[in-house]
């Protein structure tokens, strides 16, 4: 293994959106891998990728995810680089993968997740429930979106996306009483001064794998492969099975308001799981355990009991 380590002159290339916080998880793993391996960090590369959703046209014009593409926006063109070599890993944020890799690619690495929570963010109000009759929240994602609705019918929700800085200079201009964010991301950009109020997952179940940091590489690569086993967190990882078993029977999409959290307790995992009609008139729930092993059976079975329960015409919108 000594011999195939990375060097200053050789290094291992990190592929990565350049998003504040993609470059935020990127640095974390290099800074792991290195630590792991007491290797200096120029020995590895933070390769920066544009992506299809990073177009800043589309972000500025706040046009929904589902009207560009799919989860594919922030991944395609750095597979791609991939799988052309030129580029030997790549760090994600996992609840934006889809649930089935390119051939050639396996995504089998998750770091130690951090707060899975959503965060309510407003200049002035404390809470969802402060939220005046008819008041305006922003929010690009689905999921956010179609939950707000099922709780609060009166809200008007309108599409929001950016940065954090876009999104806090939009309160500030008064185009909405409120957003939401993942507090994860908030925690590994450092950001406490943005007004942030932790969401309880009793009150918004949080997306698929929320918080978890997932490394991809080709699936032929032996050194890469050696090498991320050693920052590899079991824990996440069975956490995430069961998750993204769920989303993935379920047929998971940016165009499907789902949600998922399963949690260890000793030997007992314990999965909820939330899927939704996209304009918030119904929503289905489950809450099960059962041994850690079993979690990614529990999730493809809650998954299979939801779509049996929907009944017709709840998923109309997968088309």
């Amino acid at each position: 293994m000594t011999a195939s380590l990375p060097t200053p002159a050789t290094p291992l290339k990190i592929g990565t959106r350049g998003s504040p916080l993609a470059l935020a998880q990127a640095n974390e793993t290099r800074d792991r891998l290195a630590a792991a391996f007491d290797l200096p960090q120029d020995a590895f590369e933070v390769v920066v990728i544009k992506t299809t959703g990073d177009n800043r046209a589309m972000i500025e014009a706040d046009r929904p995810l589902k009207e560009i593409g799919n989860k594919g926006l922030f991944t395609k063109e750095i597979e791609e680089a991939m799988l052309r070599g030129d580029i030997d890993i790549a760090v994600h944020s996992t609840k934006d993968m889809p649930v089935e890799q390119p051939e050639g690619l396996v995504l089998d690495t998750f770091l130690p997740r951090e707060d899975v929570r959503d965060a309510f963010i407003s200049p002035r109000l404390g809470s969802i429930r402060d939220l005046p009759d008819g008041a305006v929240v922003g929010t690009s994602s689905l999921r956010r979106r179609s939950q707000l609705l099922n709780r609060r019918p009166d809200l008007k929700v309108v599409e929001f996306r950016g940065n954090v800085q876009t999104r806090l200079r939009k309160l500030a201009e008064g185009v909405a009483e409120c957003t939401f964010l993942a507090m994860a991301g908030l925690r590994r950009l450092d950001m406490e001064d943005v007004p942030a109020i932790a969401i309880s997952p009793d009150d918004m179940l949080p997306a698929i794998a929320q918080g978890a940091i997932g490394i991809e590489r080709r699936a032929q690569d032996s050194r890469a492969a050696s090498m991320l086993e050693a920052i590899h967190d079991a824990t996440t990882t069975r956490r995430l099975a069961a998750e993204r078993a769920f989303l993935a029977a379920l047929d998971g999409s940016c165009e499907t308001p789902i949600a998922g959290l399963a949690e260890l307790d000793g030997g007992t995992l314990r999965l909820r799981g939330e899927v939704l009609r996209p304009d918030g008139s119904e929503a289905l729930n489950d809450d099960r355990s059962c041994p850690v092993e079993d979690g990614a059976a529990l999730g493809a079975e809650m998954a299979r009991d939801l779509l049996a329960r929907a009944g017709e015409g709840f998923f109309d919108w997968r088309g």
